[in-house]
């Protein structure tokens, strides 16, 4: 069998739906399940046998190479190529494709680097190789897939057609949908036009479909998350903690609490739910926290309640403080006696003072 020895990881969106959890970090690097979201991706296509990944980056470029390096540490030859101008995903592909080496009917893999997912990499090249087909799509099930685009298939799998983010229900005839992960012919990437924004979604899928290309659609309905918002991405790092999403990146057992080396909880604290507490963070007395996210140096008070929660690198919350859904940026500063709800977001550096914000109790 022809493995995929190398592969293209998509990772330079914005990250905006995410902010402010991405005002200064690019959302492949916000940590899940304590380290760089990344980390957990470049891990698992490790393990499927992938040997060189190319980075395309975009938004804050510059992170990624002082923290991978070479990829040597992880046993990977990892390059970095940085667009000047957003191309979309075709054509973060295509400015690319000089740094590949595989030969044009060598499979590639390319992933989305916002995409948690449990598929069996293996078990896409295989189908890939299996079925001859130019592009093999990993596709998974949804129960509402209007916010996503539909890839309804024959009875052998192939792809028949592409429809784009369906809105009436007589439009709406599959539930399977593109969960973002794919294996190219290495010679279909050449096709992709240069130095122009594509769409693989949009413009190079439906092309190819149209000059009757093979497009293969292998359904995997293991664990999907799509991590583009902030209680996506707490929910991801909870499920990694807690070993429902599969990683070999996990620094630690997994279990209900994942707490890093230098950080410090004190003995009557409540951690449940998956909930990871960065380097350097503090928990004070009683604090209880369930399926939450505490970054680095980061401190929560005796008697805070946080739930579902993000909170940033160096941020505070006083005591007796509740969250619930919430996403605390980077440095902010939440006073005693407040109470967030969800959706909240508190912007990075910013200060809510004491009791600030209540609810009613009998709300």
């Amino acid at each position: 069998m022809t493995e995929a020895k190398e592969a293209i990881l998509l990772v330079g969106g914005k990250g905006t739906r995410l902010r402010p959890l991405t005002v200064h970090t690019p959302k492949p690097m916000v940590p899940a399940a304590g380290v760089p979201f990344l980390t957990h991706q470049l891990a698992r296509a490790r393990a499927a046998g992938v040997e060189h990944i190319v980075l395309a980056t975009s938004y804050l470029a510059e992170v990624f190479e002082p923290y991978f390096g070479d990829g040597s540490s992880l046993g990977l030859h990892i390059e970095y190529v940085t667009e000047q101008e957003p191309l979309g995903t075709g054509g973060a592909i295509r400015n690319v494709a000089a740094k590949l080496s595989s030969g044009p009917d060598e499979p590639v893999l390319i992933f989305n680097g916002d995409i948690l997912t449990g598929l069996d990499i293996r078990a896409l090249v295989a189908s890939h190789n299996d079925s001859g087909a130019d592009v093999s799509l990993h596709l998974t099930r949804v129960e509402d897939p209007r916010a996503f685009g539909l890839v309804p298939t024959d009875a052998t799998g192939r792809v028949t057609a592409f429809l784009e983010k369906p809105q009436t229900p007589e439009e709406i005839v599959t539930d399977q949908i593109n969960a973002g992960a794919y294996i190219f012919r290495r010679s279909v990437i050449d096709t992709i036009p240069e130095g122009r924004p594509v769409s693989v979604e949009r413009e190079t899928f439906p092309g190819l479909l149209a000059s009757g290309a093979h497009l293969q659609g292998m359904v995997d309905s293991t664990y999907w998350l799509d991590l583009g918002t902030p209680q996506a991405f707490v929910r991801g790092s909870a499920d990694l903690v807690l070993g429902r999403a599969p990683s070999p990146a996990v620094p630690g057992r997994c279990g209900d609490r994942l707490v890093l080396e230098t950080a410090t909880v004190a003995a009557d604290a409540k951690l449940t739910g998956g909930t990871v507490i960065g380097a350097g963070a503090v928990i004070g007395a009683g604090a209880r926290l369930d399926g939450s996210t505490v970054l680095a140096d980061a401190v929560v008070e005796e008697g805070a309640v946080v739930t579902d929660s993000l909170i940033g690198a160096g941020a505070r919350i006083g005591p007796r403080t509740v969250l619930s859904g919430a996403v605390i940026g980077d440095d902010a500063h939440v006073g005693a006696d407040n109470e967030l709800r969800e959706g909240v977001r508190v912007w990075c550096g910013a200060t809510l003072p004491d009791a600030a914000i209540r609810f009613s109790s009998d709300q």
